[in-house]
């Protein structure tokens, strides 16, 4: 039972639109307060200054205090703006009114508010569930059978040549969490949970081994397979079922924190990816075990990361995918990063920067790189191309793209990984040039 109200769709379907129709109900029945022309003048003054009071907050919420990191959809503003433009007027509903109005009044504000949290969650389409919002996975568990110790060499032929599926493979992958989850002997960093996506192919009986993809979310977020999942289930469907494996880590341990992906005082993020996760992932999943079969990939501040190790480690990582990637660590505040984080040495922060890494390093003789950016997010796409350009510069083979019609939210993250894994497919070996 628990697990079916977390799994409950929060971004479409019945639940948002009763959500909304109760606050609609609500709202309608105080505004029918009093009748004359003296209760609509006031109604629409309440309105008015409620509306302008949240907008406010939120304008110093964003651009005075910084508290709220990624861009802002337009949604955000309507629903912040609404939903303190009905609470002012279940406010106002409380004197000189009955109990029962009273009631209502003061049930009002948490219906509203709920109201504007799952509308702005709907407008950016990343927590899907009600679990997700809360941050609370229902992944069942994947149990591993460890391939070998010391696995073959990676085969001269792509897979798409070699490989039959076999009768009775599943028509979608798999996502959970790998039994035993991934340790942070080396790093210490309290990361949570990884997710793992198994493709069609890696379902069967005697399995090939399949290029494998690392990624990173956005802040705040959770490592979230659903949305990759969904994406190599659709490459995979058109592949014989194959895809690549894909592990979804934390780069975050508090979703509310971003340690940078870096060794700092928050957290030993670097050493976690680096030694902890993909030593684990090439040991104990069926995976190739050359850098052309390996991406690093992320989504916003996951782009970010994805950025930074694939410029800085091109021996483990051949491709890189960063998906509305923000420019580099702490892009929002960087003056705050400078100071807190490099103790005002800016020569020190320009050095972690994915544009500077990728300058010193150059060439990259055999780096695949696709950074990809919502042709509506306006926040984020300058960067993403700066980022392009440098590692166009630098010699990697370079993809930049604009997906249509699409914002920093879910379409930003769909379109983005349905372009990347376009270019990769071949790549990878999985489908023919």
């Amino acid at each position: 039972m628990w697990n079916f109200l977390l799994d409950v769709n929060i971004v479409d379907g019945p639940f948002l639109y009763t959500v909304y129709a109760i606050a609609a109900a609500v709202f309608i029945y105080l505004l029918g307060r009093g009748p004359g022309w003296s209760w609509v003048l006031t109604a629409i003054v309440v309105l008015i200054v409620g509306a302008l009071v949240g907008a406010g907050i939120l304008w110093v919420s964003v651009n005075v205090l910084g508290a709220i990191p990624g861009p802002i959809l337009p949604e955000v503003w309507f629903w912040v703006a609404g939903a303190f433009a009905g609470c002012a007027l279940a406010i106002w509903n409380l004197w000189y009114s009955r109990w029962w109005r009273k009631l209502i009044a003061i049930l009002a504000v948490p219906i509203f508010s709920l109201a504007a949290l799952f509308g702005i969650n709907a407008a950016y389409g990343l927590d899907r569930t009600l679990g997700a919002l809360l941050g609370i996975s229902t992944a069942g568990t994947i149990d591993l059978d460890d391939p070998n110790a010391s696995p073959s060499a990676d085969p001269t032929e792509p897979l798409y040549l070699t490989w039959t599926p076999p009768a009775g493979m599943p028509e979608q992958g798999r996502v959970g969490t790998p039994e035993g989850g991934v340790p942070n002997t080396q790093s210490g960093f309290a990361a949570r949970d990884a997710e793992l996506y198994l493709p069609p192919a890696a379902l069967v009986d005697d399995p090939p081994r399949l290029p494998l993809v690392i990624m990173m979310m956005g802040q705040p977020g959770d490592p979230d397979a659903s949305f990759i999942a969904q994406v190599l289930d659709d490459f995979a469907s058109r592949n014989q079922g194959l895809a690549p494996i894909a592990l979804v880590v934390d780069q975050l341990g508090d979703p509310n924190v971003d340690p940078l992906c870096l060794d700092t005082s928050m957290g030993h993020v670097e050493t976690y990816l680096m030694q902890d996760v993909v030593p684990w992932a090439k040991s104990h999943l069926n995976v190739l075990q050359g850098p052309q079969f390996t991406t690093v990939a992320g989504y916003s501040n996951g782009g970010q990361c994805a950025a930074y190790f694939g410029a800085k480690y091109p021996e483990v990582f051949g491709n890189l995918l960063a998906v509305s990637p923000t420019e580099y660590q702490g892009a929002e505040q960087p003056a705050d990063v400078l100071a807190s984080v490099f103790n005002g040495d800016q020569a020190a922060y320009d050095a972690v920067k994915p544009s500077t890494i990728m300058a010193q390093k150059a060439p990259y003789p055999n780096t695949v790189a696709i950074f990809t950016v919502g042709a509506n997010d306006g926040t984020f796409a300058p960067g993403a191309q700066r980022l392009s350009d440098a590692a166009l510069q630098a010699g990697m083979q370079t993809t930049f793209y604009l997906v249509p019609d699409a914002d920093h939210g879910v379409s930003g993250l769909l379109g983005g990984l349905d372009k990347g894994f376009e270019v990769l497919y071949p790549r990878l070996g999985l489908a023919a040039p």
